[in-house]
């Protein structure tokens, strides 16, 4: 059985070793928009939920291979606003297309071919095309590190959630029929299908 020692490897070996174990990975589309008006796109899979009184989520925003910040942080260090999009298997090649290192000031809504939906309590458009989206506002940035892949944690406070009606039962949004997709390693990526889920109940006693 191989251990894996962090510290001996490279940024680029860490990178896979990570993607890897820390699998699978929901994806947080991110739209932003900069203090001059203008937007941006681009998905995170360091990725997840945080706590619920305030309601709460996370993503982290690795710095480039050249270690500049990436600019979807830049644009919510700026504004402290910004919407969370979740991915379907329909959106995923668009959302894979939206993943390239593109010149500041590319708007990847126009270069991955989304729609943009107005938001109610954020300046950043919604992508049309996903059935959930989270309305964030910035709480804190959470750096570690300062060199190329090093984590920036971006803290947000969810205040509104937009789901569509075809994927909610009951009044709340159902995973099941979200069907969201993750990353996986490599160039790997998963769809969350209903034959894949199970269900416990929580233990009522020891």
């Amino acid at each position: 059985m191989p251990d894996f020692d962090l510290a001996a490897l490279s940024a680029q070996e860490r990178s896979r070793l990570l993607t890897r174990v820390v699998t699978p990975r929901p994806i947080a589309l991110v739209s932003t928009l900069n203090a001059a008006g203008q937007g941006n796109l681009a998905p995170f899979s360091y990725f997840n939920g945080g706590g619920q009184s305030p309601a709460s989520c996370v993503f982290s925003a690795t710095r480039f291979r050249t270690g500049a910040g990436k600019h979807t942080l830049a644009n919510i260090e700026a504004t402290g606003d910004y919407v969370i999009n979740l991915v379907t298997r329909a959106m995923a090649e668009r959302v894979n297309t939206a993943s390239f290192e593109y010149e500041e000031g590319t708007d990847e809504f126009d270069v991955a071919g989304f729609a943009r939906a107005p938001s109610e309590r954020v300046r950043p458009p919604r992508v049309a095309e996903s059935p959930v989206s989270l309305e964030c506002r910035l709480f804190k940035v959470v750096p570690h590190g300062e060199s190329p892949g090093s984590a920036n944690y971006v803290v947000g406070e969810i205040i509104l959630i937009h789901a569509a009606d075809a994927v909610c039962v009951d009044g709340l949004p159902d995973e099941r029929l979200i069907a969201p997709v993750a990353r996986l390693g490599a160039d790997r990526w998963a769809e969350l299908r209903p034959e894949g889920v199970f269900a416990y109940a929580r233990p009522s006693s020891p």
